[in-house]
């Protein structure tokens, strides 16, 4: 998706997209959703109140290094005229990032979600009126363009380290899709959290206030809510664990129960007690492990920024 259509047109088309994502995820044979779809209102709630937990250090870790390194950024990014942001979330680092650069002049935050974009547009245009914003509701995963007014001289932002949700040769080709989005000259900013003691990462997915099993059987609410699905959300349990093998935080929906459920005018899912919903994977990185990667995807890499615990990277890649 990649519209910039009237919002009941874009409405329609979202929620024509999130009901054949649904079918074909739960009738494979391991099933699955998107976890871009954790993102509408209540979701997005859920996720700021994960951000603020103590046992989540990946937001507030990453906005303390970008205070810290947001002198550097200015300096090897000085003459950036557009940030394009993959996944605007909550606007608090690219007020950071965009406090950095002098002379941008666009500012292009990208959404599957209508509400996080509005939100997004409000937070930075209060705080730098004379920047323009142009929000573009796409996928970033999808092929993209962007409106012909986003002048050049690019800096692709994607934080969070939203890009361990991709499994490692869909990172890549993300990495190669902004990279001839972004056009010549062009370079791209990418948080990427590091591999760390496993303990860390269980508790940080696995929080003490249930916060995040309520944001990760929010899934299923939307489902039940836009679709008009009959899901039980208390025959399902939130799990999430650290695959060695892959590298990753996998998080599931475990049935309780056998049990069915449907959507309005779609199959009937068969569920088996045990059987599992994988709603998301984190991907863990080490710093030459995510240099390799972006060389792959023909980015150079300029420079790395850590936190002193080595929990977190902010990397510069740039065009050569």
């Amino acid at each position: 998706m990649n519209t910039s259509a009237n919002p009941a047109e874009a409405h329609n088309e979202a929620l024509t997209g999130f009901r054949e994502d649904v079918i074909r995820g739960l009738s494979a044979s391991r099933k699955r959703l998107d976890p871009k779809y954790f993102y509408d209102a209540t979701g997005s709630e859920l996720f700021e109140h994960i951000t603020r937990l103590p046992e989540y250090y990946i937001t507030r870790t990453e906005t303390r290094l970008m205070e810290q390194i947001a002198p550097e950024i200015g300096q090897a990014c000085f003459d950036t005229r557009a940030v394009v942001e993959f996944g605007s979330g909550s606007g608090r680092r690219s007020e950071i990032l965009l406090g950095a650069l002098s002379t941008v002049t666009n500012y292009v935050p990208m959404d599957v979600s209508a509400e996080l974009l509005e939100a997004t547009r409000s937070v930075v245009n209060l705080a730098y009126p004379e920047i323009r914003v142009v929000p573009l509701l796409a996928d970033f995963g999808q092929e993209l363009s962007l409106p012909s007014e986003v002048p050049s001289s690019r800096l692709g932002y994607f934080p969070g380290s939203t890009i361990g949700n991709f499994n490692p040769q869909g990172a890549t080709e993300f990495l190669a899709r902004a990279r001839s989005l972004l056009g010549d000259k062009a370079r791209m900013l990418v948080g990427a959290d590091l591999v760390k003691p496993h303990h860390v990462l269980d508790q940080a997915y696995n929080d003490s206030e249930g916060v995040t099993e309520r944001f990760n059987k929010n899934i299923l609410a939307r489902i039940n809510r836009e679709l008009d699905g009959d899901f039980d959300l208390d025959a399902f349990a939130h799990q999430a664990f650290f695959d060695e093998g892959m590298g990753r935080i996998e998080m599931h929906l475990v049935s309780l129960a056998d049990q069915k459920a449907r959507i309005n005018g779609g199959p009937v899912f068969e569920f088996k007690a045990g059987e599992t919903i994988h709603t998301e994977s984190s991907h863990k990185f080490t710093l030459g492990g995510f240099r390799d990667m972006a060389r792959q995807a023909g980015w150079h890499p300029v420079q790395h920024w850590t936190d002193d615990q080595q929990l977190f990277s902010i990397h510069l890649l740039s065009q050569r």
